[in-house]
């Protein structure tokens, strides 16, 4: 059974950062595409960032410049630093990844206020 252990969300004021972390019970972690995922409230999940195995990156266009995703093959482990943060980046987060099936992380709330 796959598990993923998210942490790094919380509270934070608008222009604070913050780093995801996604642990992933995954065999065979570096073949997988790893995302990254937020929905806010009321909105549809969007696709925020995205790493593939060979470590090609994309970015949604409202995070361009500020966000940052990465990965640690040897620690079966996905981040995502988020700098600069605005209240419209508040959503839960979840972690995703994908190689012929598809796993979703259960989510980490990020919440931009001051």
């Amino acid at each position: 059974q796959v598990q993923f252990v998210e942490s790094g969300g919380g509270l934070v004021q608008p222009g604070g950062s913050l780093r995801l972390s996604c642990a992933a019970s995954l065999r065979s972690f570096s073949v997988y595409a790893m995302s990254w995922y937020r929905q806010a409230p009321g909105k549809q999940r969007e696709l925020v960032a995205s790493i593939t195995s060979s470590g090609r990156t994309n970015y949604v266009d409202s995070v361009k410049g500020r966000f940052t995703i990465s990965r640690d093959n040897a620690k079966n482990t996905l981040y995502l630093q988020m700098n600069s943060l605005k209240p419209e980046d508040t959503a839960v987060y979840y972690c995703n990844a994908r190689f012929q099936l598809e796993y979703w992380g259960q989510g980490t709330q990020v919440t931009v206020s001051s």
